[in-house]
């Protein structure tokens, strides 16, 4: 085979004889090159490597090649050459590899001894990240507060940055944890965003709910009626009587099932007492130092106490004794449990002074009376 540098003359066949005779030289032919980026796409900041391969080289012959290389962010030895990509706006780009042949120091001086190629590779855009948030929990009363949970992915790993935001009340968030307050916010649903954001610029938000209830507010307690002690015995009008007792025992009953409670005890009087009452205040008005008139409605609010303090072991302070505007000889009983509020439920009662209202003995008939009874 003949080289490209063969500089010896061909043989031709003269007919006068054998005579070596120069007609020409085969040129050799010319240097070619590939180059090929691996990876061909790649995210910013990832390496790209390039490789230069030359072609047309003779093997036999004691050739050198010379490379050089130019590019964006390049930099190259011999046939290699690697490229930082961490400066790279997304997009595309070339590298340029030139290769030189020919004896040492002077490559690429005759024609055919140079060859260039080129490689693309592209940057990729890096992916927005995802996120998602949650509430927990969902509903809540005035002032309280929630726990909002964000999950945020970047596909490319970038570094993230949380905010958070609600159309009502205050949010404060810690990365990936934040804490809704609801001071100051009105009752119903309130909106909460959560947003995430990489180094790059990428945004993505995802919303969440939740809803502030109004507290349960319990119905106001109100004076219930226990019912009522009747004064029948015309000779003690104002006497407890054993048929009372069971009547009491109920209310002594309520009072220690209840003990933040109190029973007002509402004395009456029918029309004939209210009259000899009013007669005797309108004669003592005319005194200087009159007796105080006794009403009977006071006196049996205040025995009918007397009894369950003494009998039942009641604390005279959760007694209240009052004197009612109902025609009847009786009192009445009623249980006014905490927050209650008795003048508001049971109107037109008048407070019974016990400094002057004080209550009578439970004392039972003369023998005289008996035997008149009996006689009968």
């Amino acid at each position: 085979m003949l080289s490209r540098n063969l500089k010896t003359a061909c043989c031709v066949l003269a007919s006068a004889g054998l005579t070596m005779v120069p007609v020409g030289c085969k040129k050799p032919p010319p240097v070619t090159l590939s180059a090929e980026a691996a990876p061909p796409a790649v995210f910013q900041g990832e390496p790209v490597s390039v490789t230069a391969t030359p072609g047309s080289v003779d093997p036999n012959k004691k050739t050198h090649l010379v490379y050089s290389w130019t590019g964006t962010g390049v930099t190259g030895k011999d046939n290699k050459a690697s490229v930082d990509t961490s400066a790279l706006a997304p997009g595309s780009y070339t590298v340029k590899a030139e290769v030189k042949e020919g004896k040492p120091g002077k490559e690429g001086v005759k024609p055919g001894q140079t060859a260039d190629a080129s490689a693309s590779f592209t940057v990729k855009e890096f992916e927005p990240p995802t996120i998602s948030c949650a509430v927990d929990p969902a509903s809540i009363k005035p002032g309280d507060s929630a726990a909002v949970k964000a999950t945020a992915v970047s596909p490319q790993n970038r570094p993230l940055t949380y905010a958070y935001t609600a159309s009502a009340g205050s949010i404060n968030g810690n990365g990936a944890s934040a804490t809704y307050d609801s001071t100051g916010a009105a009752t119903g649903a309130v909106g909460i965003t959560c947003k995430v954001s990489d180094d790059k610029g990428h945004t993505a938000s995802a919303d969440t709910s939740l809803t502030i209830v109004k507290p349960y507010i319990p119905p106001a307690p109100h004076s219930q009626s226990l019912g009522a002690v009747s004064f029948g015995d015309k000779k003690r009008p104002t006497r407890v009587d054993n048929e009372a007792k069971a009547n009491l025992d109920d209310v002594a009953l309520g009072l220690q099932k209840s003990p933040d409670a109190k029973v007002y005890l509402v004395g009456e009087s029918d029309s004939k007492e209210k009259e000899k009452v009013a007669k005797e205040q309108k004669a003592a008005a005319k005194k200087k130092h009159a007796k105080p008139v006794i009403d009977p409605a006071a006196e049996r609010a205040v025995n009918v106490k007397d009894y369950l303090v003494k009998e039942k072991g009641i604390d005279p302070s959760r007694i209240i004794v009052v004197t009612g505007t109902t025609d009847g000889t009786k009192v009445e009983e009623y249980l006014v449990p905490a927050g209650a509020t008795f003048t508001k439920d049971v109107q037109g009662t008048t407070p019974v002074d016990e400094t002057v209202v004080k209550p009578q003995a439970r004392k039972p008939l003369a023998a005289k009376h008996h035997a008149k009874k009996a006689a009968k």
